[in-house]
C-alpha cells in the first residue's frame, strides 16, 4: 500500500514525498487508517519498522481536518517519550513530515536549562514532544497548559514503564482533554503495558504488526561463546577480519563502556552513556552518523531512538540484564528493510540471560565456537551447580546417605536407617 492512496492533505503528502516515503510498512498500513478516524490504539511493532510515521501522519492529518477556531498557542498534540535522544529525533522527523504545514513542532527534555524551553513554550507550540520528568517541571512552573491537547501519543511505552515513569504519565494525562485520542506504541508487549492500556485508552483497537517481542527478520543473529576476560581480544580480531566500517557496541554498565574505550584507543571511538553531558552524547552520535568515528560504545541510554542509516552491525559486548532490551539494542541494525547483523559475546556467566532472550524472541541464536576461544568446562560448571542444589549426597563406596540433622549433626547410614554421628566438640 502506498502513501498517496491515503488521500492526505497535499502539503502533508508533499512532506512525506520529500522524506522519500512511498510504500507503507506493515505497522503503518494497520495503524494510520484507524488512528486517522480517531480510534485509540495499542500498537506493538518491531523497532525500526516506521512507528513514528504510523502515529505522526494521522495526528497531523486530523489537525488539518479540524483546524483551531481560536488564537490559542497551547499544544494540540502531545508525544511522551522516555529519553532526550528520542525526543530530539522525534522532533526532527515529525518536523520533516510537517515542513510544509503551519504547525510548530518542539521538544522539551532534561539535561538543559528550563529558561530557553519555557520561552519557546510561551511563544506557542502545536505539537509538543517531551520526556515526562521535564514536562512535569514545566507544568509546575506554569510554562505550558495541556487542557487543549486533543491527541496524546506514548512512544516506547514499555521503556517508560521500565524507567519508572508510569505515575508521571498518568499525572500528565489527567491534565489533558479528557475526550482526547490516545495512541500507545510499544516495541514489546507485557502485562504492565496491557494494564496501562486499560487505564488510559477508551474502546481501543489492538494492533500487532509482529509477534510479541519478535525481532526484525532482516537481522541475522549470532553469538560467540567466549570467556569474559577474552572478549576484547575477540572483538579486535573480528573487527580486523570482517573490516567493519561502522559498529555499534553495547555494554551493560558505564564502567564497562569506559574500560572498552581505553582498550580501543587505536581506533576512532566515541562513548555514549548517562555520565556524559547532553552535548557530549549528541556529538558522539553525530560523529558516528557522519562516519567520523568507526565505533560507538553505548549503554541502554542509546538503545532507543538511535536511527543510523545503513548501520549493519550491532555488537552486544555484554548481554543486557533485561531480555526485552535485547530487542531494542539489535533494533538499531536492519532498519527499514535493510540487512543487519546482531553479534553477541556470551560468557559462561551469561548463559542464563541468553536463555531468557531466546525464550522471549522465540528462536535459538546461532552459536559460533571460534577456534582458540572455546569456553571450557561449561558442562562441568552446569553439573556442579546442579549438584549443589541436591539435598542428599550418595557415597558410592559405602552405599550410605550423608545428610545434616536440624541441629547440625551428621546422620549416616544405609537408606532407611537412623544412625547418627555426633560432631566432635572442640576441646
Amino acid at each position: 500500500m502506498i502513501f498517496s492512496s491515503l488521500d492526505l492533505h497535499k502539503d502533508l503528502q508533499k512532506g512525506i514525498d520529500a522524506c522519500g516515503y512511498s510504500e507503507m510498512t506493515p505497522i503503518q498500513e494497520q495503524a494510520i487508517i484507524p488512528a486517522r478516524r480517531g480510534k485509540d490504539l495499542l500498537a506493538t511493532a518491531q523497532t525500526g519498522t516506521g512507528k513514528t510515521a504510523a502515529f505522526a501522519i494521522p495526528v497531523l492529518q486530523q489537525m488539518i481536518d479540524k483546524p483551531r477556531n481560536d488564537d490559542k498557542t497551547t499544544p494540540r498534540a502531545l508525544i511522551l517519550t522516555p529519553t532526550r535522544e528520542l525526543a530530539e529525533q522525534l522532533a526532527s522527523t515529525i518536523g520533516e513530515y510537517a515542513q510544509f504545514l503551519p504547525f510548530k513542532v518542539a521538544s522539551v527534555y532534561g539535561g538543559v536549562k528550563l529558561v530557553g524551553q519555557a520561552n519557546m513554550l510561551k511563544e506557542g507550540v502545536d505539537i509538543l514532544i517531551a520526556t515526562p520528568g521535564r514536562l512535569l517541571e514545566h507544568l509546575e512552573q506554569c510554562n505550558v497548559e495541556l487542557s487543549d491537547v486533543d491527541y496524546v501519543v506514548l512512544d516506547e511505552a514499555d521503556r517508560m514503564l521500565d524507567m519508572g515513569f508510569v505515575n508521571d504519565v498518568v499525572t500528565i494525562l489527567k491534565l489533558t482533554n479528557q475526550k482526547r485520542q490516545t495512541l500507545l506504541f510499544s516495541a514489546t508487549l507485557s502485562a504492565a503495558i496491557n494494564e496501562l492500556s486499560h487505564k488510559i485508552l477508551t474502546g481501543h483497537q489492538t494492533i500487532r504488526a509482529s509477534k510479541g517481542n519478535e525481532t526484525a527478520d532482516t537481522v541475522d543473529h549470532v553469538l560467540y561463546a567466549v570467556e569474559e576476560r577474552r572478549k576484547i581480544e575477540l572483538f579486535l580480531e573480528l573487527l580486523e577480519e570482517y573490516n567493519w566500517y561502522q559498529v555499534l557496541v553495547f555494554t551493560s554498565t558505564k564502567e564497562q563502556a569506559d574500560q572498552l574505550r581505553l582498550k580501543l584507543k587505536r581506533h576512532p571511538v566515541a562513548v555514549c552513556h548517562g555520565d556524559k553531558s547532553q552535548g557530549s552524547r549528541r556529538r558522539a552520535i553525530a560523529d558516528f552518523k557522519s562516519a567520523k568515528v568507526q565505533i560507538l560504545i553505548a549503554t541502554e541510554v542509546a538503545a532507543r531512538g538511535l536511527d543510523i542509516e545503513g548501520l549493519e552491525y550491532v555488537v552486544n559486548f555484554n548481554l543486557p540484564y533485561l531480555a526485552e532490551d535485547y530487542v531494542h539494542r539489535i533494533g538499531r541494525a536492519g532498519r527499514a528493510g535493510q540487512k543487519g547483523h546482531a553479534i553477541s559475546f556470551v560468557s559462561r556467566e551469561e548463559e542464563r540471560s541468553l536463555a531468557n532472550i531466546q525464550r522471549m524472541i522465540g528462536q535459538k541464536i546461532k552459536r559460533i565456537n571460534r577456534p582458540g576461544y572455546q569456553v571450557n568446562y561449561r558442562e562441568e560448571l552446569v553439573k556442579k551447580v546442579s549438584d549443589q542444589k541436591r539435598p542428599l549426597r550418595l557415597n558410592k563406596s559405602t552405599k550410605t546417605v550423608i545428610k545434616k540433622t536440624p541441629d547440625g549433626d551428621l546422620k549416616k547410614g544405609k537408606p532407611g536407617t537412623n544412625k547418627t554421628i555426633r560432631k566432635k566438640k572442640p576441646s
